[in-house]
């Protein structure tokens, strides 16, 4: 392993967190190697946890003595997750000590079908929270419009929240919004700030997907010119709007009470289409408090062949026109996001309720 890793977060202040999760990394090693090559925290979701427990039998003893102690298989599942994530959290405590709270975080998400209600959400979040009960852990809450106001009460409770799912600007604002909000209103209850942690998840390689299926559809040659553009541009404005709302004195307030920005999280990171590099979607989005999520695939190819350069913020201007020109030629980028949430939370969904099929039957062999 090279020295990419590391550098990405020591020369360009930029965390690469590691995109996946299952049993055998923590009992071979392997992520406390991952650790030393420079991986910063780690994410995780349903279709993750799927492939790891459907794909291995290393999780086979642990559910039939949760079968045999009269659990239920939807209970079993989250026995599971949990012990996943308690193992994880203790390989990057060290970092989360050495790091001062600002790395080390291991993310998981609630209940895919609770992603359209907002205070079941917040119910689930806070039992998740307390179940696990460690500093270093993140709640992954998706930033749809029921669940904003569970976000914002989340921060005001003291309480790391991963906000995923995020794929237009307009709600990427509100997400901030309801970050800043939770902090004030801490804040205002007399309570500390400075150990809160939060990152957006802006997805990355869906919305390229699905805007370069629109753009081949018009099929001009000035539509066929923006393919592969989108993605990466929409990405500079989010920095952009991130730069612009953690400044000034509405946020010097909170920052002088130790707040800690919510940082831009990049996910959805490995490339969907073999024309495109396999590290653009690492290479064009580096730049200072940002996390990149990677698959392992992407970390591998990053490690080899990666570029290590702020990029985050260079021809921002350029991305503004290339975004408005994505209007101009008759793409709705409001329902581009709009579908893309859709797809992205029936696909945890699915992946939830494939799962816990597979764990019904087991459990009716057992």
């Amino acid at each position: 392993m090279t020295q990419r890793l590391l550098a990405l977060y020591e020369q360009q202040g930029q965390s690469p967190w590691l995109d996946n999760l299952q049993r055998g990394y923590i009992t071979t090693g392997q992520l406390h190697e991952l650790i030393a090559s420079g991986i910063r925290g780690l994410t995780s979701n349903p279709t993750i946890f799927q492939k790891a427990i459907q794909s291995s039998s290393d999780y086979d003893q642990q559910f039939t003595q949760e079968i045999g102690a009269g659990n239920t298989p939807e209970d079993a599942y989250w026995s599971l997750v949990i012990s996943d994530i308690w193992g994880a959290l203790d390989a990057f405590a060290p970092l989360y000590e050495t790091s001062h709270g600002r790395d080390g975080f291991v993310s998981v998400e609630v209940d895919p079908w609770l992603a359209h209600k907002g205070t079941d959400t917040l119910s689930a979040a806070r039992a998740l929270d307390k179940r696990i009960s460690r500093p270093n852990v993140m709640i992954k809450i998706p930033a749809t419009k029921e669940g904003i106001p569970a976000i914002k009460q989340m921060i005001a409770e003291g309480r790391n929240v991963n906000v995923t799912l995020i794929f237009s600007l307009d709600r990427y604002r509100e997400v901030m919004t309801a970050y800043i909000d939770g902090l004030e209103q801490r804040m205002t209850s007399g309570d500390d700030i400075s150990k809160i942690a939060s990152v957006a998840s802006f997805f990355i390689s869906r919305v390229d997907t699905e805007i370069d299926r629109r753009l081949e559809t018009i099929g001009t040659n000035e539509a066929l010119e923006l393919r592969g553009t989108a993605a990466v541009n929409q990405a500079k404005l989010a920095y952009n709007m991130f730069e612009s709302l953690f400044s000034g004195p509405r946020w010097e307030k909170l920052a002088t009470a130790g707040a800690q920005v919510q940082r831009p999280l990049w996910a959805s990171t490995s490339t969907k289409n073999p024309a495109y590099p396999d590290t653009l979607y690492v290479d064009q989005l580096i730049g200072p408090h940002t996390v990149n999520t990677l698959p392992d695939a992407t970390v591998a190819s990053f490690a080899d062949h990666g570029t290590v350069a702020r990029t985050i913020d260079i021809d921002v201007d350029k991305a503004k026109d290339q975004w408005s020109q994505l209007e101009t030629l008759g793409v709705d980028v409001a329902d581009v996001a709009e579908l893309l949430e859709r797809e992205g939370v029936s696909s945890f969904q699915k992946s939830f309720d494939e799962l816990l099929t597979a764990l019904r039957a087991k459990a009716t062999d057992l």
